[in-house]
């Protein structure tokens, strides 16, 4: 994974066609990663840490960013099961991850990490979801009460 993210990339589109990974997944850690990429480039100064100036490009092709998003976090047992629990589940495990890299050049390889938090916090954030949906569900039926 962290010399080939052209083998992760076809890994990803057989996963994709075979149903087993989460499209959703996939798209909110990159949107995650991105999100939080970009934020630090405008935070990067003249004498910030380089891991705070590094484009997004570089952190998808980096490490096992790339691995990581197609095989790690879209395991079907420990990830999201919502479908908006599964964005939000991505998203966050984009954000600690190029958050976590770029806060400790000391520990540049923080996407699993990141994924192990991400995991801990999934049936919480499926919770969520669910309790959320319940009560626009009793909103739609009864009214606001």
């Amino acid at each position: 994974g962290e010399t080939s993210a052209l083998a992760c990339l076809a890994g990803a589109v057989f996963l994709l066609l075979l149903g087993i990974a989460s499209w959703r997944v996939m798209s909110g850690m990159l949107i995650g990663g991105f999100v939080t990429a970009t934020a630090l480039n405008f935070i990067a100064g003249p004498q910030s840490p380089a891991a705070l100036s590094l484009p997004f490009h570089y952190h998808i092709v980096l490490g096992g960013f790339a691995f990581g998003l197609v095989f790690m976090a879209t395991d079907p047992v420990s990830a999201a099961s919502t479908p908006a629990g599964k964005w939000i589940y991505g998203f966050l495990i984009g954000f600690l991850a190029i958050l976590i890299r770029a806060a400790n050049p000391a520990y540049p390889e923080g996407v699993m990490l990141s994924i192990l938090f991400m995991n801990v916090f999934a049936p919480l954030i499926d919770h969520y979801v669910i309790g959320f949906n319940i009560r626009a569900r009793i909103l739609r039926t009864h009214g606001p009460r």
